[in-house]
């Protein structure tokens, strides 16, 4: 049946019985996809239903679905024509994982981080209703969302727009990526756990008259006064209804047609089930929501012994630094898995706060724990952290509050692409007084530079990439390096290579290539000057190389610190192009950049000449 769905005018066309035998297909075709290709997979199941019902009920896309965080949205990729892209998702030249409006009229709005989909949806319904246009804009948000302010900024703008087509549902699969947590949750678990308030839900499922549903409502007001908390979500000024069961079409189905004849905003309230159907995936969600390739039939096996990854060589710092220093606190909005927090969150409960998808407050909160000579270490990813600019700077670095930020997914992250690449940190950080920036070149240089932030007394930040590094030997000291200093780590003639955090083993490549000196610049800021000095006095010119924009990166601070010192030096800033970069394979996009080894001489070859290179006898020692 699935096959014969190309768009969601085929899906209409269906009666009732026959989508549930759709959804048993769809969430197998979902599964097996996700098998060959990789990508996220409990949250895509827990929607197959939802999904089905919006698609069948509401007149997509003349009516607007926004998907929040839009990682649950493939079900919603292959009902909307895009069935037989999937073998693409993620991939170089292939669909996105989340949804783009570039890729399919039916992705209304471009999602991946949190928490947008209230205001998005807002807007559109307040655009229609402006436009004198009858549609209905829905926002789907999970409960891990609603943990985040701007969530409740939109609500509490919605509430008062009275006439607006605006439905917003909430998936509460009681998971966000990581166990959830917070009062939001409590409140979610106490709604729940009113049983007979859930029952007598459904009595509402069909549409009185006006006397009798206003007599209904100031009952079912009382009823739910006498049964679970006020709830929250109505005093925002949304008519709320639920919760009901997110698996179940013959409840989703009329309660959805049900309101879209209501007007004023709407708030419905489904709980469905992370991984629902595929029994691995519902007894581990965590593990299953984002695998890489694998056998459905077999499931996940365990990753072979390899290269540590930088974020574990960070949470292996933190438990040890932790043991070292009672005054350590670690905090993160929400990816304690994926920032490598486990081991310390058991080890350390008293010390571990995962504030919920909140990076604004995540980044306060460690500055008032500052205040009180606490030391507090955010782990947030690159990406996230531009959540929390005006934070980073008004409440930890205008007062120069100590406070250390282990910045994950520097640089670009592959499969999930432009919308969680951290490009941006060494451009948006280093404008910023008083801050430290450093961007170790591998795993061992990683743990140092941790050391070396948290003993700074100011904010520093240390930005170290995706996935493993090199394979260098760890030392479990907690030495740190040496403040704002580079190395020499290869010398060379007439061009030295200024290499920043993970280029220099690409730079080291280039620079045999080119008999090049290569440096390993360590801080970006505060920059080395002295040995920046050294290397322009010795060298007739000099390239930076960055994993991030260069526009405004460590090669603009290399440039502004030449200007600075009154050195004329040809400069070459080789870095991330300005435009946004699709989601690939990491080492293939960083190629098709110019920024692995091959390209980086390239590149110096094409601004400088091979003769410029060969020129002249080669310079003494430099280190």
């Amino acid at each position: 049946m699935l096959k014969t769905i190309n768009s969601p005018d085929d899906l209409r066309l269906l009666s009732r019985k026959e989508l549930i035998p759709l959804a048993d297909e769809l969430r197998q075709f979902v599964l097996e996809s996700v098998a060959k290709t990789g990508g996220h997979l409990s949250s895509n199941l827990g929607t197959i239903e939802l999904t089905i019902a919006l698609h069948y009920v509401f007149n997509t896309p003349e009516d607007r679905i926004v998907w929040d965080v839009g990682h649950q949205t493939y079900p919603h990729k292959i009902l909307t024509g895009r069935r037989d892209l999937m073998g693409s998702l993620r991939q170089q030249g292939g669909i996105s994982g989340f949804p783009r409006r570039s890729e399919s009229e039916y992705d209304t709005f471009g999602t991946a981080h949190s928490s947008t989909s209230i205001s998005a949806a807002l807007g559109m319904a307040l655009a229609a209703k402006a436009k004198g246009e009858n549609r209905h804009a829905i926002a789907v948000i999970g409960d891990g969302s609603m943990t985040a302010g701007m969530a409740f900024e939109a609500l509490n703008n919605a509430g008062v727009c009275e006439d607006v087509n605006l439905l917003v549902i909430l998936n509460d699969n009681d998971m966000s990526i990581s166990p959830p947590v917070g009062a939001l949750n409590r409140y979610l678990a106490r709604l729940m756990s009113g049983q007979f308030y859930a029952k007598a839900k459904h009595v509402g499922k069909s549409v009185l008259p006006g006397p009798v549903r206003e007599l209904a409502k100031r009952l079912e007001e009382h009823a739910k006064g006498m049964i679970v908390p006020a709830t929250m979500f109505e005093e925002f000024g949304f008519n709320y209804i639920g919760p009901i069961d997110g698996h179940d079409l013959d409840s989703l189905i009329p309660t959805l047609q049900n309101l879209k004849n209501l007007k004023g905003p709407q708030f419905l309230h489904v709980v469905t089930k992370k991984g629902q159907g595929y029994k691995l995936a519902e007894a581990d969600p965590v593990l299953y929501h984002g695998p890489g390739k694998f056998d459905p039939a077999e499931g996940i096996k365990p990753a072979a012994a390899g290269k540590k990854t930088y974020t574990q060589v960070f949470g292996d710092w933190l438990c040890d630094m932790a043991a070292h220093n009672d005054r350590l606190i670690g905090i993160t909005p929400a990816m304690r898995e994926g920032s490598g927090m486990v081991e310390f969150e058991q080890r350390f409960p008293d010390r571990y706060y995962d504030v919920g998808i909140a990076e604004q407050h995540a980044v306060t909160f460690a500055a008032g724990l500052a205040c009180e000579g606490m030391k507090p270490v955010v782990a947030i990813y690159s990406t996230f952290l531009q959540r929390a600019y005006d934070q980073l700077i008004h409440d930890v670095a205008l007062q120069n509050l100590d406070v250390t930020f282990a910045l994950d997914r520097a640089g670009l992250v592959g499969a999930d692409g432009a919308t969680h690449a951290g490009n941006y940190d060494l451009a948006y950080l280093r404008c910023i007084p008083n801050m430290a920036v450093m961007a170790p070149s591998d795993e061992n240089e990683c743990r140092r530079m941790l050391s070396t932030a948290f003993l700074y007394n100011g904010p520093a930040a240390v930005r170290y990439p995706r996935g493993a590094g090199i394979g260098a030997e760890v030392q479990r000291d907690l030495a740190p390096i040496a403040f704002g200093t580079g190395e020499i780590r290869r010398d060379g003639r007439k061009v030295a290579i200024l290499a920043f955090g993970s280029m220099l083993a690409p730079a080291l490549a280039a620079g045999d290539k080119l008999d090049a000196t290569v440096a390993n610049m360590r801080f970006v800021k505060p920059l080395d000057i002295a040995l920046l000095k050294q290397l322009a006095g010795q060298h007739d010119a000099l390239v930076t190389v960055e994993e991030g924009t260069a526009m405004g990166g460590a090669g603009s601070a290399v440039a502004e610190a030449l200007a600075e010192a009154g050195i004329v030096k040809p400069l070459l800033i080789l870095g991330l192009p300005d435009r946004f970069i699709d989601h690939g394979d990491a080492p293939k996009l960083l190629a098709s950049c110019g920024l692995d080894a091959a390209g980086i001489a390239a590149s110096v070859l094409q601004r400088f000449g091979a003769e410029f290179l060969q020129q002249g006898p080669r310079p003494a020692k430099v280190g």
